[in-house]
């Protein structure tokens, strides 16, 4: 560091209180990001003292990474440098609310659990349940561009974002998108901040699009015996009139993992809208299922927010390939975790494309790498797909880059917007694509 550790937390403390900077090694230790230690973590409460850290750590070049509620500091790379941890939960005001136009502006460290209770009088939602959701934070979420069921009808969080007041690298406090003054370097900044794990600016505040909560909804559990009539299934329902809200494949260790009953795939689905068509297409549903060989079974809605549980683990991976071949990606991840050693489950999301997979502990990183990583990206990326190790051991991280192969085309592209918004490299350093 450039400064002393002791002027360093002094002058934090001016800024935050002396309460909420972090210096003991005790305390420190739960902020280690991929095994590697923060000089200070500090605790700011409202978008100013963000500005006012950041503009510090510029003039002493200290290297910061963003922290929401924690649940995924492990994505990315190991960071080249970690000096201070800012975390951002104590920011967790609603600022606007204004239910007739459907939006609201939040501060990033609102958990979506808690925006959800103040939206409910209103029946409104943010329609955002990623794994493990109800506890994450909405900047953390944006952050990390998770995204889970309700995709299906409602797009992810850079559909929802409308605008994003965020702290620059060199502690300029500014606004992109919906309420902006002035635009930044002309770029669609609210896009640009969703999936960056701040990288490019520290999300202080987020315009959001809401939704009705639907009067009625009802979900089913729809098991098939076999790929070719889960895929069959799949393919009849995206071209039929009927209208999920929500929708996810699970393979048969995922539901076991849930509590659900096991089959060797099922796609969890529910549709909501006013009793009469949910009962019309529920219906509909059912006939389609089964002729896919499909067996239907109601599905309790506390399921939802327990899908996160067939991702626990130490290693998650994300995969993204062409929609129609989500049951073949599904069976390629399975295939290569027998031959890693390895045990698997696998979430997916049907329409997208998208495939998340927990892996289960193995003793050998260099295995998982060799035989299932590598391979199963390589086979991604022949087709325009990717893969990307959402969580996992630093040791696994050593063995393949955690992003995957990316253009030099696009590469150069991303580091002049790097370098733009934070010429330094101190927001999150190394932590993104290409090692930015």
């Amino acid at each position: 560091m450039a400064v002393s550790a002791p002027a360093l937390h002094d002058a934090l403390a001016d800024i935050a209180g002396r309460e909420h900077v972090l210096g003991d090694a005790a305390a420190l230790a739960p902020y280690a990001v991929d095994g590697m230690v923060p000089g200070v973590v500090i605790r700011p409460d409202r978008a100013e003292q963000v500005s006012r850290v950041l503009a510090l750590c510029a003039a002493e070049r200290l290297a910061v990474v963003p922290r929401g509620a924690g649940t995924s500091q492990g994505f990315g790379n190991p960071p080249r440098r970690l000096d201070v941890i800012l975390e951002l939960s104590r920011l967790a005001a609603v600022r606007e609310y204004v239910p007739e136009d459907m939006v609201a502006t939040v501060e990033a460290g609102v958990t979506l659990d808690a925006l959800a209770a103040h939206l409910a009088p209103h029946r409104q939602m943010l329609a955002l349940d990623p794994p493990g959701g109800g506890s994450r934070s909405v900047g953390g979420v944006l952050a990390t561009h998770a995204s889970g069921p309700l995709r299906f009808r409602y797009g992810t969080g850079r559909d929802l974002l409308l605008g994003a007041r965020f702290v620059q690298a060199d502690g300029t406090l500014t606004w992109g998108g919906a309420k902006v003054v002035k635009s930044v370097t002309g770029y669609d900044v609210p896009k640009l901040l969703v999936g960056s794990l701040g990288t490019l600016g520290v999300l202080v505040e987020a315009t959001v699009r809401l939704h009705p909560v639907p009067p009625a909804s009802r979900s089913w559990q729809l098991g098939f015996p076999a790929p070719d009539a889960a895929a069959g299934f799949l393919a009849a329902l995206l071209d039929s009139p009927i209208q999920p809200d929500r929708a996810v494949l699970v393979d048969a260790a995922g539901l076991r993992r849930v509590g659900l009953s096991v089959d060797p795939l099922a796609v969890l689905l529910s549709i909501s809208s006013v009793p009469e068509a949910v009962d019309a297409q529920g219906q509909t549903l059912e006939r389609l299922a089964a002729e896919h060989r499909g067996r239907s079974t109601p599905l309790a809605e506390s399921t939802w927010p327990r899908l996160g549980l067939a991702l626990n683990g130490p290693t998650l991976l994300r995969a993204a390939g062409e929609p129609r071949r989500l049951l073949h990606w599904t069976g390629e991840a399975q295939a290569a975790a027998t031959r890693a050693g390895a045990g698997i489950s696998v979430l997916a999301q049907p329409g997208h494309g998208v495939l998340q997979a927990s892996v289960a502990p193995s003793q050998d990183p260099a295995r998982i790498a060799r035989d299932l990583v590598l391979p199963l990206r390589r086979a991604l990326e022949a087709e325009g797909g990717s893969l990307v190790i959402e969580r996992g051991p630093v040791d696994l991280k050593s063995q393949c880059d955690v992003w995957g192969g990316i253009s030099p085309e696009i590469l150069a592209i991303t580091r002049r917007i790097k370098t733009e918004f934070d010429p330094y490299g101190l927001l999150s350093p190394g932590r993104f694509v290409g090692g930015l």
